[in-house]
């Protein structure tokens, strides 16, 4: 999946890479399949603006992924390769033998015409999904569940994977994609391999319209705006911000740690950050 770069005919494409798209074998998705996706664009029900910088884009449809991989062992041929407008990952379309067809995340390495299983009998092979107790050691994972029956929640993004470090009882310990290290049930599912699309990180957006064919709306630096609309703001010139960083609103931003949950906390080992 390798990067094009563009003829410098504007300012805009003389930085500008995107995907190859190679890997892509069709440009139409499965229609039953497919949702109608209803685009918020950062307001609420009454219209008011509640998430910044979020509006218009591209119109998409959703893609229904199958993110628990319970069709337990019966085999899958991957059909087709996609692209999903809703995530940075490439999705394949699963042909089961029994004539299903449902979305899979793609894993790195795998094509049109490779066969995959799911189940606690599966082979530990790229494009299996089976229980974190059934895995060898060091295996790379994605599309983890953490609760045992709800489905994939986390490593989902394009060239992520987490690894399998300790299996101990009833609990399994793995090493996330940000470092941190927890404990989840042994019981719940995961995709062997790594997600694909790898180049997706190295992409250089290139001009700022292409961030709002993405619906990214522009943002507005607080050092630049007037005291009142933003406490950065003032001053004579060029200024510092004279303070630690801090929201519209005058909380504290950029690097404040606001997680508080005490019943997933416990599970955390090593946490992201360095510490603790």
């Amino acid at each position: 999946m390798p990067l094009r770069n563009y003829r410098p005919t504007s300012p805009g494409l003389r930085q500008m890479t995107r995907s190859t798209f190679d890997e892509i074998t069709t440009d139409q998705p499965h229609k039953p399949l497919t949702e109608r996706l209803v685009r918020k664009a950062g307001r609420n029900s009454q219209g008011k603006l509640t998430v910044r910088h979020q509006g218009a884009g591209q119109k998409r449809l959703y893609r229904v992924i199958d993110w628990k991989r319970d069709k337990f062992g019966v085999p899958a041929t991957i059909a087709t390769v996609e692209y999903d407008p809703n995530r940075s990952a490439r999705i394949g379309l699963l042909h089961y033998a029994d004539g299903d067809k449902r979305y899979m995340l793609l894993p790195h390495g795998l094509g049109v015409g490779d066969v995959v299983v799911s189940g606690e009998d599966a082979e530990a092979r790229v494009g299996n999904a089976l229980p974190l107790g059934r895995m060898p050691l060091g295996t790379q994972i994605h599309n983890v569940e953490m609760v045992a029956g709800r489905g994939g929640q986390i490593v989902r993004s394009a060239g992520s994977s987490a690894q399998l470090l300790a299996k101990e009882g009833e609990m399994a310990t793995i090493r996330l994609p940000s470092g941190e290290v927890r404990r989840v049930r042994a019981s719940c599912m995961a995709t062997v391999g790594q997600v694909s699309n790898l180049d997706h990180e190295n992409q250089n957006i290139g001009k700022a319209g292409r961030s709002r064919h993405m619906g990214r709306r522009p943002e507005v630096r607080g050092v630049v705006m007037n005291p009142r609309d933003h406490p950065h703001g003032g001053g004579e010139g060029k200024s510092p911000t004279g303070m630690p960083p801090k929201t519209p609103w005058g909380k504290p931003a950029m690097g404040l740690r606001t997680r508080k949950n005490k019943t997933t906390g416990k599970m955390i080992v090593r946490r992201r950050y360095g510490r603790g």
